[in-house]
C-alpha cells in the first residue's frame, strides 16, 4: 500500500476548501482516507493553512509521498525543511536552531485564527531549551515595545516579556 498526502475537496458550490490527508494512492479523491493532516482555505485573504506538524513528519519519515500542492503548503509551514533536515541526519539542537532562523526570516501572514504550526512547537522548544543552563540559546529581545493584537508588550531588563 502507498501513502499519499494529499487534498481532498469539502465546501459547497464554488466555495472550496481543502483538507490535507494520508490516503491510499488507490482511493478517489474525496474517498475514505486514513489520517488527517491540516486544512487549506484557498479563497480567505490571506489563504489559511493549518498543517499538524508532528503528524505530517510522522506520515513523511514512513515514506508518504505528498502531492505537489500538498509540497508546497508544507514548504510554506517549514514541515518540508525540518524533514529534509532530519533526512540529512543533522543533530537535533542544529535543526532546531535553523528552524528558528528560518521562521525569522521568512514571518508568517496573521491569521484570524491561532494556528498550532511547526513555528509554535520550535518556539517552545527553544524557551524550553533555554531554561537548561547547560544547553542555553542566546537570543536578541527586542527593546522596543511590540503590539500584539492590540496588547502593547514591552521587554524589561531581564529580557522577559510583560504585558
Amino acid at each position: 500500500m502507498s501513502v499519499k498526502l494529499r487534498l481532498t475537496r469539502m465546501g459547497r458550490k464554488k466555495r472550496p476548501f481543502y483538507r490535507i490527508i494520508a490516503v491510499d494512492s488507490r482511493r478517489k479523491r474525496d474517498g475514505a482516507y486514513i489520517d488527517r493532516i491540516g486544512i487549506y482555505h484557498p479563497l480567505e485573504n490571506p489563504p489559511v493553512v493549518e498543517v499538524d506538524a508532528d503528524k505530517a513528519l510522522k506520515w513523511l519519515r514512513c515514506g508518504a509521498q505528498p502531492s505537489d500542492t500538498v509540497r508546497s503548503l508544507l514548504r510554506k509551514e517549514g514541515v518540508w525543511l525540518r524533514f529534509r533536515l532530519e533526512k540529512r541526519g543533522l543533530p537535533e539542537t542544529q535543526i532546531n536552531q535553523m528552524m528558528v532562523e528560518w521562521f525569522a526570516a521568512h514571518p508568517r501572514p496573521t491569521s484570524v485564527r491561532p494556528v498550532k504550526t511547526l513555528q509554535s512547537v520550535a518556539v517552545v522548544e527553544l524557551l524550553v531549551a533555554a531554561s537548561d543552563p547547560e544547553t542555553a540559546v542566546s537570543v536578541d529581545v527586542a527593546t522596543e515595545p511590540v503590539t500584539a493584537g492590540g496588547v502593547e508588550i514591552a521587554a524589561t531588563e531581564t529580557g522577559e516579556n510583560a504585558v
